[in-house]
Parts: structure tokens; sequence; C-alpha cells
């Protein structure tokens, strides 16, 4: 007997707001443990929360974003129950009416385009960071309250390769849209994903055992296959699967036990009395929509437009640091298949070297277009250019010491041109007979005077010119 598997993704996005979800206290990473709270995230009683507008905003445009019906009532409910990291004792959260719900997400896999319907996203508020010292357990509060936009997918996904391109299609989405950086290793995206097996002859689901904080696309797809395997053998040899939490150990690439389920826990939600319903006006739903950042489909559309290939527009749209930092360097004039050719060449090189983000390599898009536009203009070659870029990336010179009449402009190129022609009669000959190689090698005697630093096309072009006038 066959089995099918059924699977659903909880992800929990951190958004990259000033402020936390109901207190004013600033959204800081790396600072002094609990140095970043007010009152309301340490549950003092009498602390009031309110409701941060961006992180409304935020939700509104994710919802939008993945095919949503978007609710223009927002309603809290109180989530009860007590761990050390929600000294309330509830978390605030969207239960009843979640900001978005019925959506669906497109992902490209190996078997084709595939749907994914997405049952619902609601705002709620993170909790505190538990760090675990020998038998103790440090709590930093820095975190607690940070927004959170939570996307429950319906069990339709099939693999663990359609589970990690959907995450990364999300991690896609909110990154482009500014709402979060999307990086798992820091903890922006969050997932715990649930896997069921059923037979294939079966309507009705399995029974579900819950995969708790998987922290890398690669961990999700490593995860969500070992438990596919591990139910089947199961399921094949009749033993019953328990409903459980389990997690990935990354050493042995297993999942891991870590409590039995029995029964769903009652939270006891009920509306949080200090929040009452906020009504949303559709202008203000229609301008969280239409104020919303370019994404990252509209921009690959947009490159392929200005000549880019698939292939370039594919990297560039791989980050959104990438994507910004283009789309500053071509709106200095230097042409976008020279600008592709310079950031997924040259740029990325370095950013993979020194394994940093774009923006801290140093080199800002105006620096690296005014050199280009050197090259677009035919003032120095791509050889030049490539060794003024290392000589600028490294601080032996900068653009402001650099002369442009001291590379080969088109004019002293000319006259090279003309001695080398009047040196190699020969070829000029063969060349007007027909002999497409003569051409190479006029070509390359010009290279070679100038030690290579010439732009070829552009001498090919002035021999082409120059033999042709002394017919």
């Amino acid at each position: 007997m066959g089995f099918d598997a059924n699977i659903g993704l909880e992800l929990h996005v951190q958004m990259d707001t000033k402020s936390k979800m109901f207190s004013s206290a600033p959204v800081t990473y790396g600072l002094e443990p609990n140095s970043m709270v007010e009152l309301h995230d340490f549950g003092f009683p009498g602390a009031l929360p309110t409701i941060n507008k961006q992180a409304v905003v935020n939700a509104i445009r994710v919802a939008n974003a993945l095919n949503m019906e978007i609710d223009d009532t927002l309603l809290f409910e109180r989530k009860n129950y007590f761990y050390s990291d929600l000294p309330k004792g509830y978390q605030l959260t969207q239960q009843f009416r979640p900001i978005g719900k019925n959506g669906y997400l497109d992902i490209n896999t190996s078997k084709g385009n595939i749907r994914i319907g997405i049952e619902r996203a609601h705002i709620e508020e993170d909790t505190c960071k538990q760090v675990h010292i020998n038998n103790s357990t440090l709590l930093d509060y820095n975190r607690a309250g940070i927004p959170l936009i939570e996307i429950v997918t319906k069990p339709e996904i099939k693999s663990g390769e359609e589970a990690q391109l959907f995450v990364d299609k999300i991690r896609s989405v909110v990154s482009f849209l500014g709402v979060s950086s999307g990086k798992m290793e820091t903890g922006a995206i969050r997932c715990d994903v649930n896997v069921s097996l059923k037979p294939k002859s079966s309507n009705s689901f399995g029974t579900k055992v819950e995969i708790k904080n998987l922290n890398s696309l690669s961990n999700i797809k490593k995860a969500i296959d070992f438990e596919i395997d591990r139910q089947n053998s199961l399921l094949k040899e009749g033993k019953p699967i328990n409903q459980e939490t389990r997690r990935f150990d990354e050493h042995s690439k297993n999942t891991v036990l870590m409590r039995v389920k029995t029964d769903e826990v009652d939270y006891k939600l009920f509306t949080d009395p200090n929040l009452p319903p906020v009504k949303l006006s559709k202008a203000f739903i229609k301008d969280a929509i239409s104020s919303s950042p370019e994404l990252a489909e509209s921009k690959h559309a947009r490159y392929i437009k200005l000549g880019l290939s698939k292939y370039d527009a594919d990297l560039l749209i791989s980050d959104i640091s990438i994507c910004n930092y283009f789309d500053e360097l071509i709106s200095f004039g230097v042409n976008a298949k020279l600008a592709a050719n310079w950031i997924n060449g040259e740029i990325r090189h370095l950013t993979k070297q020194r394994k940093v983000d774009i923006n801290e390599l140093g080199i800002e898009p105006q620096t690296l277009a005014e050199l280009i536009l050197l090259i677009q203009d035919k003032r120095i070659s791509s050889n030049q250019g490539k060794e003024l870029f290392n000589k600028i990336y490294s601080g032996h010179t900068n653009l402001n010491d650099f002369d442009a009449n001291d590379s080969f402009d088109t004019n002293t190129l000319r006259d090279i041109v003309l001695e080398v022609i009047s040196s190699n009669k020969q070829s000029v000959l063969d060349y007007n007979n027909g002999k497409d190689k003569a051409l190479g090698h006029i070509v390359g005697q010009v290279m070679k005077v100038t030690n290579g630093q010439a732009d070829a096309q552009l001498v090919s072009e002035l021999v082409k010119q120059e033999i042709k006038r002394s017919k």
C-alpha cells in the first residue's frame, strides 16, 4: 500500500519595524539584554498596549502579495498560557479575525508550477529570548513584543522540495516588501512543520506530527524528507503514528522526539479588553497596498524589458540589496547589461570572498556608475576598468585621481591603428580579399602596442574604418 504526504507550514515572520507591536520600545538586535524594554514588555499590571500602525500596514501588504482576502476589522485576542517567556501569562494574537485569509502562492518545482493554498495570516507579538546555560535559563526581553506575522498554509504541500521552495518564496516576498530581512539564520523567519501520511486510497488525513523551529531552507527539506520516510516505514510495519512534537537534529539528520501530544490545548481565547476592534477604512487598506515596494517578479519582468537575459535577472532578484544597488546604478545612466555584468561578476565575487552584503563592500553605486560610464563611453577599456576597480577597492586610488587622458582615447587609438595598418600591408590585402582572419591579426597587433589596455571592440571598428577609407 502506498502513502501520500500532507504537509502544512506555520511561518513566523519577524517584522523590521522601528518599535514593538504593542509598546514604544525600539526593535533592535545585539544590544545588552533587557535594555530595550518598556513596562508592557515585562507584563507589568496597568501597562496598556498600543497598536503599531506600520506593523498593520506591513501585514496588509503581505496578505495582498499572498492573494488573500483582507479583513477590514482589526481584532486581537489573548492566547492564554504561562511560559517564562510570556510574563503577562498570555500572548496577543489574532484568532477569530486574521488580517488575511484564503490566499495562495505559486511555486516553480521540478514537476512544474504548483499552487499552495494559504489558510490565514495573522499579527501577533514575539516572546522573549531564552538562553540556556548549564542548568539555568536566562531571559532577554529585548525580543518580547517584536511584531510577527504568522502565515499558515493549508496541508497541500507534498514534499520537502515543495516546502523549501514555498518558504524561499515567502522569504522573497517579505524581504522585497521591506517587511522583514527574511534571514532564517537570525530568526527573522522561524518555521514549524506538520507532517502526516495517509493511504493513497483514503480521503482522511493521517496522524499529524509537528517538527518545531526549523532554521534553514536546507533543514526544512531534510527534516520533512526524513519524517516522511520515518512515518512511511512505521505504517508499512503496521505500527501507529503517535501525535507528537519533534525537532530536527542537524548532526544525525533525524527528527527527534520532544514531547507527546494528547489533546489540543485550550488557550481560552477571548478578545483583549484593552484593544477594542479597529475598523480599517478602504482608503487605508488601498494606500497600504498601492504604496507597496516592487516584488521580485515585477523587478524580474522589468529587467527582462531592459534587455537582460533570464539568467542575469534571476541572479539579481536573488537578493533585495542587490536589486536596490542595480536600480540605483542604472539611474546614473549606466547601460543595464553592463551594470548586470559588473554586479553579477566583480561585485558578487567580492561579496562571496569577503562574506559581506553588497552594501557592506564600501563601494557606492555612484562610484561604480562613474567607473562603468568610462567604459561605456569608450574612454577606457574593460580591462582598464577592472584594474581601476581593484585599485579603488583596495584604497590605492579613487576616481578623482584618475585622469582619463592617460587612457587610450579614440584619437590616440586611431593614430596607432594607422601605424599598424601601414606596417601590415599583406594583412590589409588579405582582409580586402575576404580573409576575415586577417582583421584579427591587425587588431591583435594594435592590442599588443597598447599592452592590451585598449578597447578591443573600438579597435576593431577603427581598423575597419581606416582600411575602408584607404581603398
